[in-house]
């Protein structure tokens, strides 16, 4: 990871380690003077309430302080070209953390910019909550390899980083999606050939069968508010219900990176439950992205 987190395979091989620094830090309540004197930008083009308190936090315990911009707070978005925005930044500020739409934006604040660059969300891709998530399981059961996880729904950018997740960690992964709307297939392609255990279905009930995590998101995220409708036709199949979590795996978790919809992707039944582990999921992206600046943030300075 040379001073950016864009993906999850920029980790390489020590994933693992962050795993086990995002515990150590959960279980001391960590603070430290890492960022003390700098300052992080937060560009945020999408809404949010978990990655902006998340993040912010994060960046305070750290030592640092941040500065939170949006699109009507600034010049993004209107007539001038991220390249300069890019170049401007990085003369104020020590760090990005960005979430956006295009992964496009990524790449041009990180070619042009010469300050670490975190990925907090793109329409394709949202590693930061896929880590998190994986954190979570790992507390729960640490021999990652051993597990299965279902996805029911939206093959979206939440589907696209956790098939990047289960090639990393080992887990087995199984996506139920309509058709039309499944993750991206060329990530899905490149992961199957890697050997990762990764399978996409149509039918929810195969994906569920015997799986220790049952994961699902909203039908129609940021930005698909004008495909609601059809959406909710297309996707009616696939509410993660009790009937569904009853094939799921004895002691298996309910999961999902809010904010839900109940009585859409998720009954209030199982959101409600026992199973579900949906806040434990919240808090652990304040743990493991703090595990992630440390690491940018040390390597960008070595």
């Amino acid at each position: 990871m040379p001073g950016h987190f864009i993906k999850i395979g920029d980790l390489g091989p020590d994933a693992g380690a962050l795993l086990r620094r995002a515990a150590e830090m959960k279980a001391c309540r960590y603070h430290s003077d890492l960022l003390r004197g700098k300052v992080i930008l937060l560009i945020f083009e999408k809404a949010s309430t978990r990655t902006r308190l998340s993040f912010e936090v994060g960046v305070r315990r750290l030592g640092g302080q941040c500065i939170f911009m949006t699109p009507t707070e600034s010049q993004l978005g209107r007539a001038e070209p991220i390249e300069d925005t890019a170049r401007v930044i990085s003369r104020y500020n020590d760090g990005v953390i960005v979430r956006t739409f295009s992964e496009n934006v990524l790449r041009l604040l990180v070619e042009y910019g010469n300050v670490p660059v975190i990925n907090a969300l793109t329409d394709e891709s949202h590693p930061c909550q896929a880590l998190s998530d994986v954190f979570t399981m790992y507390e729960r059961r640490p021999d990652l390899p051993s597990l299965k996880m279902a996805w029911v729904g939206d093959g979206n950018n939440m589907a696209n980083s956790l098939i990047e997740a289960a090639r990393i960690f080992g887990f087995a992964l199984t996506l139920a999606c309509p058709e039309g709307y499944e993750p991206n297939p060329a990530l899905l392609r490149e992961a199957q050939e890697a050997g990762a255990k990764v399978r996409l279905t149509r039918d929810p009930a195969n994906a569920a069968q015997g799986a220790h995590f049952v994961y699902t998101d909203v039908w129609s995220s940021m930005g698909h508010e004008a495909e609601r409708q059809t959406r909710e036709k297309v996707f009616r199949g696939y509410c993660v219900d009790a009937a569904l979590m009853s094939l799921a795996a004895p002691g298996a978790c309910f999961m999902h990176c809010l904010p839900a919809h109940k009585g859409e992707e998720v009954s209030a039944e199982v959101f409600e439950s026992p199973a579900s582990i949906v806040f434990d999921q919240a808090e652990n992206r304040l743990h493991m992205q703090m595990a992630i600046m440390e690491r940018v943030f040390t390597e960008a300075q070595s």
